[in-house]
């Protein structure tokens, strides 16, 4: 069995009941469960589609997210998530550039990385080189005056964590920004990079080994064999290309708002739905929010 979840944004919550129960009909669903209403939908499925991807081309038109995913398993017990433009609005490294008078250089090389255009270890050590000299306090100053949570994310993290569930949240960033985003928003642990400072400023290094790619599909095995669960048991959520390992590996991987080479790749795509999305592909109601 698989069930279909037909999202929208909160933003927007205009999620047409006549779609719904058309889709249903056409594909031979059963009744149409309202996740929240004008928001999200669900009903289940004897087999995947064949015009799965057409129909989806046309519910993103429309700003309507479409998965379909098997139903058995649906509910995770980990959540393993991307910090730069998953769980928070910007990427710290852009943020810290533009204080460095450096902005647009390290953007460029940033959506580069991020589109996998670039080697990450060799583009993050470019970026962080060009913030040599730059005051440690910026970083404080950057967290309070530019750093935006992503709607849905305290909801998601409470949510999970009040059914049980562990999150992590594992970051080719910084631990000066994961240290503070994963307090606030209740994750139980989080890894990155560090950024190495000498008498109050950055020397323009970061310390090894680097945190990339490989060290998040790394993260993912050694949680979930820390805490006894299995990797099927993990919803990892990311953006760009350092996270397809963990989103491949997981057991359900979610690309949010994400680069094209990122979304190509994945099954589950949300575009127009903010994190609480990963609670409705997961069967809750909105009723079952903590947050």
């Amino acid at each position: 069995m698989f069930t279909v979840v037909l999202l929208t944004s909160p933003m927007n919550a205009a999620l047409d009941p006549a779609l719904v129960e058309s889709l249903r009909n056409a594909w031979g669903g059963g009744d149409a469960i309202w996740l929240a209403p004008d928001e999200a939908a669900e009903f289940v499925v004897d087999q995947v589609p064949g015009n799965r991807w057409e129909v989806w081309k046309d519910c993103q038109a429309i700003g309507v997210d479409m998965v379909v995913m098997p139903t058995e398993g649906r509910r995770k017990k980990m959540l393993l998530a991307d910090m730069d433009s998953t769980m928070i609005q910007q990427e710290c490294i852009d943020e810290l550039a533009d204080e460095a008078g450096v902005g647009p250089r390290v953007k460029d090389i940033t959506a580069r990385a991020m589109n996998g255009e670039l080697d990450f270890d060799g583009a993050l050590r470019e970026r962080v080189g060009l913030l040599a000299g730059l005051d440690v306090g910026v970083i404080d100053k950057v967290l309070a005056e530019r750093i935006t949570m992503m709607p849905g994310g305290k909801a998601l993290v409470a949510t999970m964590k009040a059914q049980g569930g562990h999150a992590a949240l594992v970051s080719g960033g910084f631990t000066a920004f994961t240290a503070q985003v994963a307090a606030e928003l209740g994750f139980d642990e989080n890894r990155a990079n560090t950024l190495l400072v000498s008498d109050g400023f950055l020397t323009g290094e970061v310390g090894l080994p680097i945190l990339g790619k490989q060290a998040k599909v790394d993260a993912l095995a050694e949680i979930t064999k820390r805490l006894g669960i299995q990797e099927t048991d993990v919803i990892a959520v990311g953006d760009g290309a350092n996270d397809l390992g963990m989103l491949h590996r997981a057991g359900l991987g979610v690309a949010l708002h994400a680069k094209p080479v990122v979304s190509a790749e994945c099954d589950v795509r949300i575009n127009f739905g903010d994190l609480t999305a990963l609670l409705f592909v997961q069967g809750y109601r909105k009723a079952d929010f903590a947050a």
